[in-house]
């Protein structure tokens, strides 16, 4: 027995039904599309090291364009509506100036998110600082904006074209280790060379600690842990380390550590921290209470 396909008349199905169907069915395409992507950069990353950034973008921009569709087929699907929407592709430069001007900070952001993407002056998983001094990890760049997820957890939500026009200093580019500079204030009392001595030792001990020379370095017999006295205070001689590391995280935790190790080998070697002090010198003899 022969199956006869019976064409379906779309004509006979109400017309709310029809509309809600097909927002129905986009939505499903949507989720099924930026599933896919999702699934193909998690695959990805782990092997082939693809970057999210460009894919996280392209995942917004196709559920906009999916629902645009959607809803330019049900404007079109109406009989009032279609003569309109014909009247205005025909009108479509006017159209278009006017949308442009009602949305310029729209389209600005979106035009900064596009150019973000092409030219990556970051992506997402980056470490950057902006200007007013914040920071954080870059978690998502959509059409309008830009996710920095800061170190107490929270969320920074910078629009494109705001975060485009900024400095920023991505920790991401090129060479990824990070010289810490490390700083103590010495009496003036204490021996110079023996502080340079334990915090040479207790950097060079540390695990996370990275040789940060390069051959030129290396061959003219530089220290691997540099220490310079940068000057003078008050009560103390000031003193800085450079210490290198693989990354803004090791260097963060690697900071932290040597503050304290060194602290308690000052201690217990008689490399004093001073307390700020004045010394008041009196030019006349204190009247006597007699």
């Amino acid at each position: 027995m022969l199956l006869r396909i019976i064409p379906l008349d779309f004509a006979s199905i109400p017309r709310p039904i029809l509309y809600a169907v097909i927002l129905f069915v986009a939505f499903l395409f949507t989720l099924w599309i930026r599933s896919f992507i999702h699934k193909f950069v998690s695959a990805s990353s782990i092997f082939l090291k693809v970057d999210p950034t460009k894919y996280n973008f392209i995942k917004n921009a196709a559920s906009l364009i999916i629902f645009s569709l959607a809803c330019f087929l049900i404007i079109y699907s109406i009989p009032e509506l279609r003569s309109l929407g014909t009247t205005l592709l025909a009108s479509a430069g006017i159209a278009t100036a006017v949308l442009a001007f009602a949305s310029q900070a729209a389209l600005s952001n979106i035009i900064s998110g596009v150019f973000i993407v092409i030219f990556k002056p970051f992506r997402v998983g980056d470490i950057i600082r902006m200007e007013g001094d914040k920071s954080g990890v870059v978690e998502d760049i959509t059409l309008r904006h830009t996710v920095i997820k800061d170190f107490q957890n929270q969320r920074i939500i910078v629009p494109n074209s705001v975060i485009s026009a900024q400095t920023i200093t991505n920790a991401h580019i090129g060479d990824e280790r990070i010289k810490r500079q490390i700083f103590f204030g010495i009496s003036y009392d204490s021996n110079i060379d023996k502080a340079f001595e334990i915090i040479t030792e207790e950097a060079l001990k540390h695990l996370l600690t990275l040789d940060g020379r390069n051959e030129e370095e290396k061959a003219a017999d530089w220290p691997q842990i540099k220490c310079r006295v940068i000057g003078f205070g008050d009560s103390s001689v000031n003193l800085r380390a450079d210490v290198w590391s693989n990354s803004p995280e090791e260097s963060w935790e690697l900071f932290c550590d040597l503050n304290k190790s060194i602290k308690e080998r000052f201690d217990a070697e008689g490399i004093e921290i001073p307390f700020p002090y004045r010394t008041i010198v009196y030019k006349k003899d204190l009247p006597s209470n007699a």
